[in-house]
């Protein structure tokens, strides 16, 4: 399989958003609300809908969602390091660190959700929607908690706000209890699923910034190698340990080497830290993707 030609599509969706919003009329005051309305509808009409498509049997699921949450403390272990590493500590700023860290563990649902479809269908969107249920919470802790001292809001309260947590937690409940979506509603739901992945990656690419990464290098080269070349090596390790099958292993590979949070900078800018910095590195690392994807789903080979 060639993984480049797969990733194509929807990085062509991205290169066409970042393009569109750069030189042409439809600039930042047009994606912004773009970006609102796939956040707070489009994409948790189409988590739900994957996790309540399927049956979820939790016997059959439960070594890959441990997989995916010992890959997720490896990862923000492994950032949150940094600063007291021998030989990198004198070259990180504390609080860049704090701003930047989660970029190291943090991951492009819109991407995934697309990458998913694509690699196994309706059972990869089950499968990498369970995996956003469980890692999304883990996440966003971890990304607030350093930040935490110059939060505005509780920790807890935006936790449980975030639309991403309610509408796979709604959807979890929603299978366990054997609902099901009703046939003459799921057409107009399957559109706004499909809506939802196109305008998320055109928007995810309207958003990408090159701000000023020539500043603390090495804490990006460092945050940056975490996210696209060690999660891998900790997923497919995983996968060997577990003993996943073939499409469990495809997507958790497929989890593990995603493009950072494109909502990254805006948490870092929101709780009073480098928002430009942040910015730089999401973009490299959304292009750091094309390489990093087909490095990890290559090591099923």
């Amino acid at each position: 399989m060639n993984f480049a030609q797969l990733l194509f599509p929807d990085f062509s969706l991205i290169l066409c958003g970042y393009l569109v919003c750069r030189y042409t009329a439809l600039d930042r005051k047009v994606w912004q609300p773009v970006e609102g309305l796939v956040y707070y509808f489009l994409f948790p009409v189409l988590l739900f809908q994957s996790v309540t498509k399927s049956p979820l049997d939790l016997g059959v699921t439960s070594s890959m969602l441990l997989a995916g949450v010992l890959m997720a403390l490896a990862s923000i272990a492994m950032a949150y390091s940094l600063p007291w590493l021998p030989g990198l500590r004198k070259y990180i700023d504390r609080r860049e660190h704090a701003g930047a860290a989660q970029i190291a563990f943090r991951f492009n649902s819109f991407i995934a959700l697309a990458l998913a479809d694509r690699l196994a269908g309706a059972q990869g969107l089950l499968l990498i929607a369970v995996l956003i249920a469980v890692c999304v919470p883990i996440y966003n802790v971890a990304a607030v908690w350093p930040m935490a001292r110059h939060a505005q809001k509780g920790l807890v309260r935006e936790l449980v706000r975030n639309p991403l947590i309610i509408a796979t937690g709604s959807g979890l409940i929603a299978n366990v209890l054997g609902f099901t979506m009703p046939a003459w509603i799921e057409p107009a739901v399957t559109r706004i699923g499909a809506a939802s992945l196109a305008l998320g990656l055109l928007a995810a690419g309207a958003g990408m910034q090159f701000g000023s990464l020539a500043n603390a290098k090495a804490l990006a080269a460092a945050v940056l190698g975490i996210r696209h070349f060690l999660t891998p090596i900790v997923a497919i390790t995983l996968s060997h340990l577990f003993k996943l099958d073939a499409t469990q292993t495809a997507v958790l590979m497929a989890f593990s080497a995603l493009p950072t949070a494109s909502s990254a900078y805006v948490l870092a800018a929101r709780m009073g830290y480098n928002g430009p910095y942040v910015a730089g590195l999401v973009t490299l690392s959304t292009l750091l993707g094309l390489v990093s994807l087909p490095f990890a789903l290559g090591l099923l080979r």
